[in-house]
């Protein structure tokens, strides 16, 4: 229960961080040439695209885990 938690927590801050990155790159970074602002906006889309793919998977319903069967031990 804490992983699963733990998963959410560290998504939704990757995708607030890239949302963020993306935010500066648009608005504070103003004296960068363009090849540095095209790199920074890839590195925003890829963080939000990250997260937008783990919280997908999260989503996603879990399939039961597998429970072995074990062997009856004769006496």
């Amino acid at each position: 229960m804490w992983q699963r938690g733990m998963n959410w927590a560290a998504t939704a801050l990757v995708g607030v961080f890239g949302t963020l990155w993306m935010g500066v790159v648009v608005f504070a970074a103003v004296h960068v040439s363009v090849w540095a602002r095209i790199g920074q906006a890839a590195m925003g889309t890829f963080l939000m695209g990250w997260a937008l793919y783990k919280a997908s998977l999260l989503l996603r319903r879990t399939e039961p885990r597998f429970v072995p069967r074990h062997r009856r031990v004769r006496t």
